[in-house]
């Protein structure tokens, strides 16, 4: 742990998924000692974003645009961003759900700084899925699933002695 860190320093993550997500990123707060926060760094290239348009049930989140420019999808609104912006994008419905895209010529840098919520329910509008968390199971591995919101199970489905 170190209270302090340069950005310029940090181990950054390549990764791009389809034509549409790409990005460059490196979590931080774990090495600032910090576990009831959230915090990375980003580089998402031109034309892509670093993930799809998603809300949080139990995560507040926090973008601070280094430099580039962008579009940030917020709930049915589409506003353009640039070096200096702070975005929120509190926990909610889908009226919060949220994405950052790069419209510029040059990489969009940022930083995206949440609450740690143990538990999280993450929903994707625009496929359709979901994606339930938490990060202090008693496995020390968590848990994490997936799956469509339409997909459903009933309650007493497959329960010994219930139907």
């Amino acid at each position: 742990m170190t209270p302090r860190l340069s950005l310029s320093d940090l181990p950054l993550e390549s990764w791009t998924q389809g034509s549409a997500f790409g990005s460059a990123d490196s979590s931080f707060a774990k090495r600032l000692g910090l576990r009831l926060i959230g915090a990375s760094y980003n580089e998402v290239p031109p034309g892509k974003s670093g993930c799809p348009f998603h809300n949080h049930r139990g995560e507040d989140e926090l973008y601070v645009i280094l430099e580039g420019s962008g579009l940030y999808r917020f709930g049915e609104e589409r506003i353009a961003v640039s070096a200096g912006d702070v975005l929120g994008a509190p926990a909610g419905g889908p009226d919060t759900a949220h994405q950052l895209i790069n419209t510029g010529e040059r990489v969009l840098r940022y930083l995206v700084v949440s609450n740690q919520a143990p538990v999280d329910i993450v929903e994707y509008p625009d496929s359709g899925k979901v994606l339930g968390t938490v990060e202090d199971a008693p496995a020390d591995d968590g848990f994490r699933h997936m799956t469509r919101r339409r997909e459903s199970v009933d309650y007493w489905e497959d329960e010994p002695g219930a139907l």
